[in-house]
């Protein structure tokens, strides 16, 4: 009995030490290492010459990652914190690739992950990889359908010889969901709603291990295709070439040369309402030198796009678009020591918008959008970061940009105004279109790590973005402040894990519809229904806290327990769409 009552102390006094903390982001990842991962809080890509870790066999012991899911943490039917994070604990340092867990929670919750991987000769890892999320959705809210499955299944192979380590993974990626965030209207219980995307992508990674000429290079390929037969295919391949090292003067100062080369193309063809289609090609360099001393530097470069585009619709002949455009690239940072170092500069790009991509952004988009490339003109930005003793990790900074087809998401009516409610399952006020604006950004960031113990860590992030745009007053379904905290401490020599993430939103602006039924003055005894639009309503904010936990009875097996959406608050990300309120899952862990 005492040896209980200890226990129970022990888990008290763990949970209550990181009752103000969060669990940091952890992605799937092919190598599963299984651990979450700290983020690097020296962000920014320069020329600085790394370290390419010589021989090849101390490079090896690093393979390549590669994300399968990574998506807003949100408890709700998509971006629910055990897929968008799969926040369950990991141990470091014991972690097994192999392994196979279940789980089962309220919502009728169902999770399936599993890793399978082996060694075989000459240093080649080959295995697969599976994850499936399942929920019944919010059947006491919603008398319609708000279920959803979702899935990701790969195999890949890593291979490491005697130049440089090589990866090639596919994957297949299914979203069974509907678009149940109705609000305006009331339909049967039977109305279908239903919205399925198939995806499947290949990549491939060569990584040389020494700086000299060609670096890396990167292939990567998807195909998506839903259920209203919305179809893309997308490719791009980027190759880094590179000189480094190269000493200019007995002061110390080293000179780094890069060259990035990239290609992507991108097809994207709808079946319904206006049919709109788009195809693009776009060519990359980006050159730059650096000027490095120490962890003090300079780097100038610039990057060059050169587009070519076509878009065309039902309502519209095609348009082509042949574009070069020039965007500047450079920054500074001066170390004075590791714990303050000043830094700043300006950058730019061109950013191919995708059907996709907005998928992973907002899954309740029309299977039917005009796409358009977004244009960061310039994006000035200064800031301050530093590591005190090892111990404290901080990095602060301030940006204002001009930006040209900023987008973001509009929400839309009735396509018809046509007194019934058998509709198609986009034709209830339910979805999202992209709309595209100009304008000008300001952002302040902000993140901290701080390992108090050798047990314990604790992260926080923050970020605040405005927007003022050309046209619009306000930038839809994107908040002013998003922030998280969170922390992960383990215990009982490492047999118990403990892990706490807070995710925190501002409220934020949309467009929102009000239908009702009139008479239709054309026809006598008819009637048809008529929406007036609130272009200034708000969708609140939020505050969604997590807990896990996972214990380890044996070293092949483990037991494991995860809260999400603590506060129990149905709140919305999009208008109509309630998430999960709190959501308690259980399961077991077998390795192997």
């Amino acid at each position: 009995m005492n040896k209980r009552i200890q226990l129970l102390s022990i888990l008290f006094l763990g949970i209550s030490q990181i009752a103000f903390s969060q669990i940091k982001e952890e992605k799937l990842i092919l190598n599963k290492k299984r651990e979450p991962e700290v983020k690097r809080i020296e962000k920014k890509k320069t020329s600085i010459e790394t370290v390419k870790n010589y021989p090849p066999e101390e490079k090896s012991q690093n393979p390549v990652k590669y994300t399968i899911t990574d998506v807003p943490a949100v408890s709700d039917f998509k971006t629910s914190t055990i897929q968008g994070e799969d926040v369950t604990p990991k141990f470091d340092g014991t972690a097994q690739n192999n392994y196979v867990q279940f789980g089962m929670g309220n919502y009728g919750k169902i999770l399936a992950d599993a890793n399978i991987s082996k060694t075989l000769e000459n240093k080649i890892e080959i295995g697969a990889d599976a994850h499936v999320l399942s929920t019944n959705g919010l059947k006491k809210d919603y008398d319609w359908n708000s279920k959803q499955t979702s899935a990701n299944i790969a195999a890949f192979m890593n291979a490491y010889g005697d130049k440089g380590k090589f990866n090639l993974n596919a994957e297949y990626g299914l979203n069974n969901y509907n678009y149940y965030g109705i609000y305006a209207l009331n339909p049967s219980s039977d109305v279908d709603l239903k919205q399925r995307v198939n995806q499947f992508k290949v990549n491939g990674y060569y990584d040389f291990y020494s700086n000299e000429i060609l670096n890396d290079v990167r292939v990567k390929s998807s195909f998506l295709k839903d259920y209203f037969d919305g179809k893309e295919n997308q490719a791009s391949i980027l190759a880094n070439l590179s000189k480094h090292a190269i000493e200019l003067s007995t002061s110390g100062i080293n000179l780094n040369a890069d060259l990035g080369v990239g290609l992507e193309t991108v097809k994207t063809d709808f079946a319904i309402r206006e049919k709109n289609s788009s195809n693009y090609f776009n060519t990359s360099l980006a050159p730059k030198l650096t000027f490095a001393k120490g962890d003090s530097y300079l780097m100038i470069g610039s990057s060059f796009a050169f587009l070519n585009g076509k878009n065309s619709s039902d309502q519209m002949a095609q348009v082509k678009n042949n574009k070069t455009y020039w965007f500047p690239q450079a920054e500074f940072q001066y170390a004075a020591a590791k714990e303050f170092k000043f830094y700043g500069g300006v950058d730019g790009g061109l950013k191919l918008n995708t059907y996709g991509d907005l998928l992973q952004i907002n899954p309740y988009i029309l299977s039917d959008q005009m796409l358009k490339p977004t244009e960061t003109k310039y994006h000035f930005y200064v800031g301050l970061r530093g590591d005190i003793d090892e111990t404290f990790k901080y990095d602060v900074s301030a940006g204002y940009g001009k930006m040209k087809d900023i987008l973001f998401y509009q929400g839309n009516g009735l396509f018809d105004n046509e007194y019934t409610l058998n509709r198609s399952a986009y034709n209830f006020a339910n979805t999202f279109s992209a709309v595209y604006d100009d304008g000008n950004v300001s952002d302040i960031k902000g993140s901290i790590q701080y390992f108090p113990l050798a047990n314990l860590i604790i992260d926080g992030e923050v970020k605040f973005t405005k927007y003022d745009l050309k046209n619009y007053n306000d930038i839809y379904n994107i908040p002013l402040l998003n922030a998280s905290i969170g922390a992960k401490y383990t215990m009982l020599e490492k047999k118990l894990i403990l892990g706490f993430k807070g995710i925190f939103a501002s409220d934020r602006t949309t467009n929102s519809f009000s239908i009702e039924g009139v008479s239709d003055p054309q026809v006598i005894n008819a009637m048809m229904y008529q929406s007036t639009e609130n272009r200034d309503d708000k969708v609140g904010g939020y505050a969604d806290l997590n807990l896990s936990a996972e214990y380890k009875i044996h070293k092949n097996f483990s037991i494991f327990a995860l809260g999400n959406n603590l506060l129990s608050s149905k709140y919305q990300t999009y208008k109509g769409y309630k998430v999960l309120g709190a959501q308690i899952l259980g399961g077991v862990k077998i390795t192997f």
